[in-house]
């Protein structure tokens, strides 16, 4: 009968290699979007052969962290795998199916953060509505879609929920990735800033069934914007 060989005990040094330096992007050390140090500076830095380290490298861009451009280096991409797979996986998702779990998470999300949240995180809220403001009123599309995720982020989080924020966390990027880029008529942008200011004013109340009312009516505008529905009174 031939046996199962048994595991080694201990790790190879690439895959300790992969370990380090995917804590070393987790942690922020190197942050998302920034290129990574030349190859020879890496091997002086860490004392490890070259096809160590291109083993470890490919694996990581193999996990969705990095991501290598001929010529010019190679980049972070994501700070976890997690987050790279939902990020590839909603953009391959119907847009409708991106907003209706988009629904679920802030509702539920909205609605537990009225009964849970602090003064600080109310107050917190209220400061990313005035920055929303001063971002559309600069008509900076870019500025006015960060303020509204990190918005939507604080909300989770005011939810108290710290496996929903982790989970949101990681979907975040997958959702702003998959939903943003059109730009808002004035309608639409008029609407989306009082639906937000009325989300607010339930978690304020602590108006749970408020709270997930506005949250649903954000993603259902989310949905005219980018179907271009258009928006009336009788809509509101």
């Amino acid at each position: 009968m031939k046996h199962i060989s048994a595991p080694r005990r201990t790790a190879s040094l690439s895959a300790q290699l992969v370990d380090s330096l995917r804590s070393h992007i987790e942690s922020g050390g190197w942050p998302v979007g920034t290129r990574i140090p030349p190859e020879q500076a890496l091997i002086e830095e860490l004392g490890v052969g070259r096809s160590t380290l291109r083993e470890a490298i490919g694996a990581l861009v193999h996990l969705g962290l990095l991501e290598p451009r001929a010529g010019d280096g190679t980049y972070v991409r994501s700070s976890s795998e997690l987050q790279s797979v939902m990020v590839r996986r909603a953009s391959s998702a119907q847009r409708d199916n991106v907003l209706e779990l988009r629904t679920v998470l802030e509702e539920y999300a909205s609605g537990t953060a009225a009964l849970r949240r602090s003064e600080g995180e109310l107050q917190r809220l209220r400061e990313l509505l005035a920055d929303a403001d001063t971002a559309c009123a600069g008509e900076d599309t870019s500025a006015a879609t960060s303020v509204d995720a990190l918005f939507h982020r604080a909300v989770v989080r005011a939810s108290g929920n710290d496996l929903l924020i982790e989970v949101y966390d990681y979907l975040g990027t997958a959702l702003t990735s998959s939903l943003g880029g059109l730009p808002w008529d004035t309608a639409h942008a008029e609407e989306h800033a009082a639906l937000h200011r009325r989300l607010v004013d339930a978690i304020d109340a602590r108006d749970q069934g408020g709270a997930r009312d506005a949250a649903a009516a954000i993603v259902r505008l989310t949905r005219d914007h980018e179907t271009g529905t258009p928006r009336h009174a009788e809509d509101r």
